[in-house]
């Protein structure tokens, strides 16, 4: 599923004509952009289980290895300009992903995740900290720009939420991750104006998807808790945009839907 499959809607098609180049392809082609938000979520991921396990061994050991990975890939970009972009595309996903944590999980601060990003940051001269410092305000200001990295990022940190909420055994946590989630969602739908709603159908075409595998049936709580984030959803935004959204997501779904349906019938012959 891809959240930029034109829908059928009128309006739907209207905006699908109207989205703007990515100016940074050219030096972070769409591969790079997804490996980069893949790359951003495994260091996080990694970086939060650790923060909790009480027999760690030696932090600082692991986040010096994670660091020179880190640098390795955005170093193995050809030119200044594009390891500069390498890094604002890592940092900022490092960034997003410990912002909605803190947020979800009531967290005052990540400190592992900070040395991290400073020591990567400290590795740069004046120089290449001023050309990391313009990608990453190019890749906030600019919803085109990165757009792939956007997508990825953005699905990535929502489906992890949402796995949180609708594997909650306590009302109060999966209360808290749906809150937290919904609030995300709205904040990027502001904050991306043009281009955020088809972030948002990405997102929820994947949940829905994961609601109707099944392989891996889920607890009737998180179909319960789904329907009133749509629902949350439905209410706070404008009713042009949420129903731009649930097109493009039923879109990707039926597309989602008729390719399993392809490959049972491959698998059968």
């Amino acid at each position: 599923m891809h959240a930029f499959r034109p829908s059928n809607t009128p309006d739907a098609m209207t905006a699908a004509a109207q989205i703007p180049v990515d100016a940074l392809v050219s030096l972070a082609p769409q591969a790079i952009q997804r490996q980069a938000a893949r790359m951003a979520q495994d260091v996080f991921t990694g970086i939060f289980r650790q923060a909790f396990e009480p027999e760690t061994t030696d932090l600082g050991q692991t986040l010096q290895t994670v660091e020179g990975r880190c640098s390795n890939w955005c170093q193995a970009a050809e030119g200044e300009e594009a390891q500069a972009l390498r890094l604002a595309l890592l940092i900022s996903g490092l960034d997003q992903w410990g912002l909605a944590y803190t947020q979800s999980f009531n967290l005052t601060a990540m400190p592992a995740l900070s040395a991290l990003i400073g020591a990567l940051r400290s590795r740069q001269d004046a120089r290449a900290d001023a050309r990391f410092q313009f990608y990453f305000s190019q890749i906030e200001a600019i919803e085109a720009d990165a757009v792939d990295f956007k997508i990825e990022l953005r699905r990535a940190i929502h489906m992890a939420l949402w796995h949180a909420m609708a594997l909650s055994e306590e009302d109060a946590d999966a209360e808290r991750m749906l809150q937290s989630l919904g609030n995300l969602m709205l904040a990027l739908n502001d904050r991306m104006p043009t281009l955020g709603w088809r972030l948002l159908a990405d997102t929820l075409a994947h949940i829905q998807s994961r609601l109707l595998d099944a392989d891996t049936p889920l607890p009737a709580l998180a179909h319960s808790n789904t329907q009133r984030l749509f629902e949350s959803l439905r209410q706070a935004l404008p009713a042009e945009r949420y129903q731009a959204i649930m097109a493009h997501a039923t879109q990707a779904i039926l597309a989602w839907q008729q390719a399993r349906r392809a490959a049972a019938e491959g698998a059968v012959k």
